[in-house]
């Protein structure tokens, strides 16, 4: 990472680099509900190339606590059930779309019964998985220890928000 962004830095990540504070931890906001995380990337800003901020990313999923964890969990919705209007929870929840009502019903209850488990919503990264690969995916995580759901719920927000942040600095937002 260099001190300050050079011509090569490509445009959409510029852009984000020279967004004001607040603009910037309100897009980072959308991309993890985080505090922690979002702090830690506006503190790395500049960022030179993409790689770089997907870096800071993934030194910032590690270093969050499980307080840290459950509050970048807070801003996902149920899968099967994305935010309405929300279109980055409907598109990363695309799977899900035209699924059988029996697959929407089972999702339900797998929710349920994994949230009662953990005491959070399932957590995966939808992105191009179909309705049949998350619904094999929660029945096979219920069955973990706290501690090691916890930490596949940090790999999957890391992947979750390495294409967020990709979205956030595509050149032709």
């Amino acid at each position: 990472m260099t001190s300050s962004t050079s011509s090569t830095t490509p445009g959409g990540l510029a852009r984000f680099n020279a967004l004001a504070e607040s603009a910037a931890r309100a897009a980072l906001h959308e991309a993890c509900a985080s505090t922690a995380w979002g702090r830690h990337l506006l503190a790395g800003r500049p960022y030179a190339t993409a790689e770089d901020l997907y870096e800071a990313s993934d030194a910032a999923m590690a270093e969050l606590t499980a307080d840290d964890l459950a509050e970048a969990m807070a801003g996902h919705p149920p899968i099967g059930r994305p935010k309405p209007g929300d279109p980055t929870s409907a598109r990363e929840q695309r799977g899900m779309a035209g699924v059988s009502e029996e697959l929407k019903a089972e999702m339900l209850e797998l929710n349920l019964a994994y949230q009662e488990r953990f005491g959070h919503v399932f957590l995966i990264c939808a992105t191009g998985r179909t309705g049949e690969q998350m619904r094999d995916a929660v029945r096979e995580r219920i069955g973990n220890t706290p501690e090691e759901e916890r930490e596949i719920v940090r790999t999957e927000l890391g992947k979750i928000n390495r294409i967020r942040l990709g979205t956030l600095v595509q050149e032709d937002r």
